[in-house]
């Protein structure tokens, strides 16, 4: 499999997409593709909307960006892309309108075969084997927790250290504590904003200027940093 997964797409004071866009580039690579973007996410703000703004963006890397709701066939559309991109937004929304869609399996399968796959916030949290470690509100049911499971830990983006100044309500590390302490095999990367991970072939490292946090029941969290080992992730 070929996956980028980045914690979140826009850095403070920058342009959409700004940040991640020249390790998108590489990612790619110089043939122009054609990719396939799922809006799915999007909630205050309409598909047609989100595509626009994604498809400003790789225009200028040089690939041409369709949104998947504009097919009247998405499983086809996932079948035939030459490349799969997952906006972030609502994580639950998008969940579920990938159940409903039946786009799971299609998108696992392609990703199998060599298909680059691009998610960022709830774009990485579904390419883990379950969206229980997102931030978002649960506002719609997503008729499953289950995600698309390509990678065997858990992501939770956008990680912080410690609340804002004046919240007194539970850290990230608490509530991602109480997810490890149910699921005691499985582990938990705190992916810091403008990091995210490259995965290909069996490989995973990790891309950016900050460090990222590791969880697992038993264990006391470790830090690693670009350059460091993660390949303990991916088995």
């Amino acid at each position: 499999m070929k996956l980028l997964l980045i914690s979140n797409s826009t850095m403070p004071g920058e342009a959409y997409l700004d940040y991640p866009k020249h390790e998108i580039k590489k990612f790619l690579g110089e043939k122009p593709l054609n990719v396939v973007f799922v809006p799915y996410a999007a909630v205050t703000f309409s598909f047609d909307e989100y595509t626009r703004k994604v498809e400003e963006r790789f225009a200028e890397i040089g690939h041409k960006v369709v949104g998947i709701h504009t097919f009247k066939d998405p499983v086809k559309a996932i079948e035939q892309a030459e490349a799969i991109v997952v906006g972030g937004g609502n994580t639950w929304q998008l969940v579920r309108m990938m159940h409903d869609k039946k786009l799971m399996n299609p998108i696992k399968e392609r990703a199998f075969y060599g298909i680059p796959y691009i998610g960022w916030s709830a774009g990485s949290n579904v390419a883990c084997p379950t969206l229980r470690t997102t931030n978002d509100m649960p506002i719609i049911d997503p008729m499953g927790f289950d995600c698309i499971a390509m990678i065997p830990f858990q992501i939770n983006p956008h990680y912080l250290d410690a609340n804002p100044e004046g919240h007194g309500g539970e850290t990230r590390e608490q509530r991602i504590s109480e997810f490890i302490e149910i699921n005691p095999d499985c582990y938990v990367v705190g992916l810091r904003e403008g990091t995210m991970f490259k995965a290909e072939d069996g490989t995973i490292e990790l891309i950016g200027d900050r460090s990222c946090r590791i969880f697992k029941k038993g264990q006391k969290p470790i830090e690693l940093s670009t350059g460091d080992d993660f390949s303990f992730l991916m088995k």
